[in-house]
């Protein structure tokens, strides 16, 4: 071959590639649709909520206000288990299609509800779907992705999260501000929701299924023949596949892991972590701002449409602090960005404690406390939400993943839906200041736990992982032993 046409194959090469890559972006966005919608449906409550509130629609008391918010986080607590154990069976991507069929239902029933029960029986039902795609859609990015590439590619689910929050935003405050008169203007805030949820039933059906997962089905042509269609040239699918056939003939070689299996060392220690990880990212209390955003910028002196217009700047800071950490997952390792972030999210939270009590009456404060909020979002989306769903889709190998991430994301979501539930009845009835006093001890312990028991995985492929996690069950036995 002579230099022209080794050029010239060259060059068809890079094409080919750089195809295979938009392809394999392509599958990504798609899976991260339902991340959206996670993002929609959980800030739609955001501004919608004092409209469906007023007395002449759903006449919503403190604490029905929390189980409207936050009826779908503790949906989301189930469905993640559901999820997790269905997608093992059934494969990851026929389960996010009946996830999307299902987010179409609770929205539809969202919209047209008559009354408070209602309500709350479809945000419930949404979160169902809300908890099976967060938990199907991390893993199912995992495994389609290279260990190169694989935190910006998790990362992209975190990214739709925050954009779909900060699109119900937007739509929140054109409603909320052309149509504030109608009162029935909060189901039109709800519905905006099925567009994006046809969109993910539309492009779902292009996405092929996990490889490892076919894999573990037995079904190596198929596996072989998507990994050909999404990895360069350059990259020996055959090898890769050896590698997943290895690490899984290594889980076959334990027995089926079950909830009885959490006396085993290594399974433990793996879920608590799993579990801590899920509680600590919701007890730092992101959704305070996320789901009350606008309730709390009008208590701190907002008029509620000027409230509803600051807010949007919440919805982009999170993502503008998103994309950086999509950008710095590759750089910084893991536990370094989460720890540095909660000190800022617990310093932040101080801050808002202490000038919340010493300036509440100062004319400038509600622009103090957008700003604070800002910063607050920055430290969170910046280093603590996206690590924690990496990690989650990271640290638990192939023979425990389904049933120990539905597990670490059921209690993920019940912390939400307690946080979410619980903040318009404490800031009732202690005020604005003692709330975020609690939130900010709740940041102090957060950060310990971070200190302490988050791993480092930045760099490692799953199968690299899960030997190592092996190896410390090894470690685990001859402990024992000696005791």
């Amino acid at each position: 071959m002579n230099n022209n046409q080794a050029t010239s194959s060259g060059k068809e090469d890079e094409i080919v590639n750089k195809k295979k890559k938009e392809k394999l972006q392509l599958y990504g966005w798609i899976i991260t649709l339902g991340g959206l919608l996670f993002g929609i449906d959980t800030g739609a409550t955001n501004g919608s909520l004092a409209f469906m509130s007023r007395p002449d629609q759903l006449n919503l008391n403190a604490s029905d206000e929390g189980l409207v918010t936050s009826g779908i986080t503790l949906g989301a607590a189930f469905g993640a288990v559901i999820g997790g154990k269905l997608s093992d069976r059934f494969g990851r991507k026929h389960v996010l299609m009946y996830a999307a069929w299902i987010f179409v239902l609770g929205t539809l029933g969202c919209t047209f509800a008559p009354n408070a029960i209602v309500m709350i029986l479809f945000r419930f039902i949404l979160g169902l779907a809300v908890g099976a795609e967060s938990v199907i859609s991390p893993v199912f990015l995992a495994e389609l992705s290279t260990p190169d590439i694989r935190g910006n590619f998790v990362n992209h689910h975190e990214l739709m999260i925050v954009s779909g929050q900060l699109l119900a935003y937007i739509i929140n405050a054109l409603f909320g501000v052309m149509l504030g008169n109608y009162n029935g203007v909060w189901r039109y805030m709800l519905a905006f929701g099925l567009i994006p949820e046809v969109l993910l039933l539309v492009g779902i059906s292009k996405v092929p299924e996990s490889p490892r997962w076919l894999i573990t089905k037995h079904q190596n042509k198929k596996a072989a023949n998507i990994l050909k269609d999404i990895r360069s040239n350059r990259e020996d699918v055959s090898t890769e596949i050896s590698e997943i056939e290895d690490s899984l003939a290594k889980s076959n070689k334990q027995k089926k892991v079950t909830l009885k299996d959490l006396k085993v060392p290594w399974i433990r220690r793996l879920i608590l972590i799993g579990i801590g990880l899920g509680i600590m990212q919701q007890g730092i209390g992101i959704n305070i701002i996320m789901f009350y955003g606008t309730t709390v910028l009008s208590n701190a002196g907002f008029s509620h449409s000027a409230a509803l217009v600051a807010n949007i700047s919440n919805g982009i800071i999170s993502t503008i602090a998103t994309i950086v950490s999509i950008h710095l997952m590759g750089k910084i390792d893991r536990r370094k960005m989460v720890i540095t972030a909660i000190c800022g999210t617990t310093t932040t939270m101080l801050i808002i404690s202490i000038l919340s009590f010493l300036l509440k009456d100062n004319s400038l404060f509600p622009y103090i406390m957008l700003i604070l909020m800002a910063i607050f979002l920055i430290f969170f989306q910046g280093g603590v939400s996206p690590i924690v769903w990496v990690l989650l889709s990271e640290i638990f190998p192939q023979s425990i993943r389904g049933m120990a991430m539905g597990i670490a994301t059921f209690f993920l979501w019940f912390a939400n839906f307690l946080v979410g539930y619980i903040f318009p009845i404490l800031l009732t009835n202690f005020g604005l200041n003692n709330t975020f006093i609690i939130f900010t001890i709740l940041n102090v312990l957060s950060l310990f736990y971070a200190i302490k028991f988050i791993p480092e995985t930045r760099g490692k492929s799953l199968e690299e992982l899960q030997s190592c996690f092996q190896s410390s069950e090894t470690a685990d036995d001859k402990e024992m032993k000696k005791e």
